[in-house]
């Protein structure tokens, strides 16, 4: 994953703007655009989507903090990633766009209990409490997957621009 001065300036602003979104959203609890930034950023930029994603995590840590609460983060967006990785580039475009507001929204769901391995090993909890943890956060869990099925609708539109500013749309 070579990466060209232009790479660098691409991927520090896109981590930069992933950030400024989340600051711009932060008055909607779990509401964001980070998942939908995640997704679109990996579709056209594969493996080096992690640039931007990680530059995202380290101005996350850098401004609010290095704190316990930012640890999860190193490992948090990794299975987002990973599925979008795992979608074809050029999925049709009658069900790409749901499929992106499935993915984004299931992440969503899902953040509670991927964030649950690291509370239960920083403060040592049991698997029980663990739930309870998990369990406690669901409504939380819902809101988060719930607007992540909507913000996926800017997945397909991100992915173009991204696409259009890169040089390799498609005509």
């Amino acid at each position: 994953m070579k990466l060209t001065i232009r790479d660098t300036a691409i991927f520090g602003m896109l981590g930069a703007l992933m950030y400024a979104s989340k600051i711009l959203m932060e008055l909607l609890p779990n509401v964001h655009l980070i998942g939908v930034f995640t997704i679109a950023i990996t579709v056209v930029y594969r493996k080096k989507a992690l640039y931007a994603l990680y530059t995202f995590v380290f101005l996350t840590g850098l401004f609010g903090g290095f704190a316990m609460w930012w640890l999860p983060y190193l490992y948090i967006w990794l299975p987002l990633w990973g599925a979008a990785m795992l979608l074809p580039k050029d999925m049709p475009r009658k069900i790409a766009p749901v499929v992106y507001m499935l993915v984004c929204s299931a992440h969503g769901f899902l953040y509670g209990t991927l964030y649950a391995p690291a509370q239960a090993l920083l403060f040592g909890l049991s698997f029980d409490a663990t739930l309870a943890w998990i369990a406690a956060g669901l409504p939380f869990d819902c809101i988060h997957g719930i607007s992540n099925f909507f913000c996926g609708l800017l997945v397909v539109p991100i992915i173009s621009a991204l696409r259009i500013a890169s040089g390799s749309h498609r005509g």
